[in-house]
């Protein structure tokens, strides 16, 4: 590998008895000092390369039955809410500046099923909370997640048929949930289940229903991973179910590929998605970076559970500075390349971002 010149003289190494006294030393080196630049907080401002703002941020939030708020055990700081709260929440993210919330679903047990109907039904959670949203704060960004795994009994992402998820039946409900979200005033739909060519079915079943400026935000570089387990508990899901023959690996990726996530990410832009997804986020920097240089399309990260519960649980015990560590993590999605990060700390970054 041919190596580029540098742009200034580079002294020549001196013998140890040759070498000059501090400071004079210093005068055989180039004049350049990177610290003057990162000497105020007003010089830092103007040589930054990535910026942060609450416009980059989408919150997830979990919706359930009940009138009021449920703490999340396994997600300090983060509660299931009932529509009321859901929709001051919205507001409150709305005047922080913040674009779009993703709203999932904590399904009781009671509406479960092996198929998971619950998904199909137009009054479910969702769609409530979607049209409670939208009625108080048209211009807020709605994002539902259309798979199964909420709804089913077993905790997969889709059906369940002799021990095997099946695809071509699973995407065929797929379209009908996203026709029903986008009928209760999804902007939107967020295929997340990972079932081969669900986006361009999903794409032309909201076409053929006439809703055809709704926007599909594909999770295309979705990873198999130990990082989702507080989001399981949030919305109830099981984990593993006994008898089947297939686990979530059998559809979700390898987290030891990114060759195969460029892949991905070609299929479903060529389906119609119009936004591009990497999750998780932080420990897939690299597949972020990756898929923005290649596609050059709209490209967001999602700060999922896990990565989130890991810094709270550090910053609640006093480990690290929570605050300077999750602003230090998100601006990290933007150096990677993404547009924008789904995060649980949306609130908390925006506030920040706020008081500057």
């Amino acid at each position: 590998m041919t190596k580029r010149p540098l742009p200034y003289p580079v002294p020549q190494r001196q013998a140890p008895a040759e070498r000059p006294a501090a400071p004079e030393a210093l005068g055989a080196y180039p004049r350049v000092r990177m610290r003057r630049n990162r000497a105020d907080a007003w010089s830092r401002a103007l040589v930054a390369e990535h910026r942060l703002s609450a416009a980059d941020l989408i919150w997830p939030v979990f919706v359930h039955e009940k009138p009021g708020r449920e703490p999340i055990p396994s997600m300090p700081g983060v509660d299931r809410l009932g529509l009321g709260p859901l929709v001051e929440a919205a507001g409150e993210a709305r005047a922080l500046g913040i674009p779009a919330i993703a709203i999932f679903p904590a399904t009781p047990n009671a509406r479960k099923t092996e198929d998971g109907d619950e998904a199909l039904n137009p009054d479910n959670l969702v769609c409530g909370a979607v049209r409670a949203v939208k009625r108080a704060y048209p211009d807020l960004g709605v994002i539902c997640d259309v798979a199964l795994d909420p709804y089913t009994t077993h905790g997969h992402d889709g059906l369940v048929r002799d021990g095997e998820i099946v695809n071509d039946e699973t995407v065929a409900v797929l379209c009908k949930q996203a026709i029903v979200q986008a009928q209760a005033g999804c902007d939107v739909i967020a295929p997340s289940d990972m079932m081969d060519g669900r986006v361009g079915a999903v794409r032309d079943a909201l076409d053929r229903a006439g809703f055809a400026h709704t926007r599909i935000m594909s999770y295309a570089a979705k990873y198999a991973s130990a990082f989702y387990g507080p989001f399981r508990d949030a919305i109830g899901a099981v984990s593993n179910s006994p008898g089947n023959k297939r686990d979530k690996r059998s559809y979700q990726m390898d987290s030891a590929n990114s060759d195969e996530a460029l892949r991905e990410v070609a299929l479903d832009i060529a389906e119609g998605a119009d936004m591009v997804m990497v999750k998780p986020g932080l420990p897939y920097l690299d597949v972020v970076r990756r898929v923005k240089e290649t596609f050059g399309v709209p490209t967001f990260a999602y700060m999922v559970s896990g990565e989130y519960s890991m810094l709270r649980a550090a910053a609640d015990n006093g480990w690290m500075d929570g605050e300077a560590a999750m602003m230090e993590a998100l601006l990290g999605f933007k150096r990677a390349g993404a547009d924008g990060v789904l995060t649980y700390f949306a609130i908390d970054a925006a506030k920040k971002l706020k008081q500057g």
